[in-house]
């Protein structure tokens, strides 16, 4: 899923009240999304997700 207000693609984890939980990809801390605001996340925008996850990961020394 994308988030257009952080500029995130997240994966999703469930529904916490009124929201959306999504985690980014790779791993880290949930942030709550307005379903409303979500929406499906292009190639493009996943694969840049994938490749910022395995960056950190890289850098960590993981």
């Amino acid at each position: 899923m994308y988030d257009p207000v952080t500029r995130k693609a997240g994966e999703f984890q469930g529904k916490a009240g009124p929201y959306v939980m999504l985690r980014p990809v790779g791993g880290g801390r949930e942030w709550e999304v307005d379903p409303d605001q979500i929406r499906p996340a292009t190639v493009a925008e996943r694969l840049s997700a994938g490749v910022k996850a395995v960056n950190s990961r890289t850098e960590q020394g993981l």
